[in-house]
């Protein structure tokens, strides 16, 4: 599989910047759907699922998903204040203290996108029970002096979402990304790489299609929309994982940078089919590429829903440090190595060999 990194940060980047949390995928869409213009159709659901058909879908053999989740973590206006400044609901979960004068974007009435920050109360100002709590209340704060301001000048409204303001970056000498939602963006990167490829090989027993799914980060709502859809006979996800090689003793890492996707034994939404996990380290192996496995304690991933409509499930998990912030960090070798496991995978899958797991 030739993959050329220019093209694969080129992707990542724009996944990346795509300003989609939970719910508002659009710009995740409108990124994927660039990608596939010429030899994919794209069409999406009320949830915001992309869903993938390569032009080689001949709808006569059985059919393989791959997913990868398009939203991310962020959050939505809950009301407007007299003063100007707004609350706030999380769509998904922030790593505890990460929204803390976080640089923003606010989407505004009309669609544009506002900057902002979530502003914290100096500690000057504390309270004795912010003081023994360690922090200050939050606000989200556009500059706005009024509620009538907010809303006239800057287009505030309940409902409207946020995210990160963070820019990609990619270092050529180094191989590293800074960015925003590599959870799951550097998975999305991955999977249209995998199916740009498979979508070239005429050999393939299945059919392979795709999701981008939606609001995964809100409890895995769109990827069985997807399932029932495509009616998979088996399923391929991706995502980007926690790396967890910044804190854990050397002997607990289990997703480390550079060391290729990780693949989950067990998290909190399913037990992988241990014969398809099998079957994909030794499909690794035999194509001289890296992986790792981990067991994990906490965490889910589109696997969860979809193994319960009874179609097998592996997660393969680009490696991403501080997931859940307003900026992480992966490699773009581990993006590049997770999309050639999953041609690996695929082509030596068969109908057969789905009817054994």
């Amino acid at each position: 599989m030739n993959i050329n990194e220019t093209e694969v940060a080129e992707l990542l980047g724009a996944l990346s910047d795509a300003k989609a949390p939970s719910g508002f995928e659009d710009e995740t869409l409108a990124v994927a759907r660039q990608f596939c213009e010429g030899w994919a159709r794209v069409d999406e659901n009320t949830l915001r699922d992309g869903l993938i058909t390569p032009r080689s879908f001949t709808g006569e053999k059985p059919v393989l998903m791959l997913d990868a989740h398009g939203d991310e973590v962020g959050g939505m206006v809950r009301a407007i204040h007299a003063n100007g400044t707004m609350s706030f609901v999380e769509l998904g979960r922030f790593s505890p203290g990460a929204l803390d004068g976080q640089d923003v974007w606010v989407r505004a009435t009309d669609g544009s996108w506002v900057r902002g920050v979530v502003g914290v109360k100096p500690p000057h100002f504390w309270s004795e029970a912010e003081r023994a709590a360690g922090r200050g209340s939050l606000v989200l704060d556009v500059g706005a002096t009024s509620r009538e301001d907010a809303v006239g000048r800057f287009g505030m409204g309940m409902g409207e979402p946020f995210v990160p303001a963070t820019s990609f970056s990619f270092d050529g000498r180094t191989g590293v990304a800074h960015g925003k939602a590599f959870d799951c963006r550097a998975g999305v990167c991955a999977m249209l790489l995998a199916l740009r490829e498979l979508s070239r090989r005429d050999d393939l027993p299945f059919d392979v299609v795709a999701s981008v799914s939606a609001q995964e980060e809100v409890g895995e709502r769109g990827v069985a929309a997807a399932a029932r859809h495509f009616s998979p006979a088996v399923a391929f996800m991706f995502e980007g994982c926690p790396a967890d090689d910044t804190f854990a003793p050397a002997d607990e890492v289990q997703a480390a940078l550079r060391r290729g996707p990780m693949f989950r034994y067990f998290d909190r939404c399913m037990i992988t089919n241990p014969r398809y996990q099998r079957f994909v380290l030794r499909a690794a192996a035999e194509a001289g590429l890296s992986v790792q496995t981990s067991v994990r304690e906490g965490g889910g991933t589109d696997g969860g829903p979809v193994h319960q409509l009874d179609v097998p499930c592996v997660v393969a998990g680009v490696p991403c440090r501080h997931v859940h912030a307003g900026t992480a960090i992966c490699a773009l070798e581990d993006v590049r190595t997770t999309a050639e496991v999953a041609v690996a995978v695929v082509e030596r899958l068969t109908p057969e060999v789905v009817a054994g797991f």
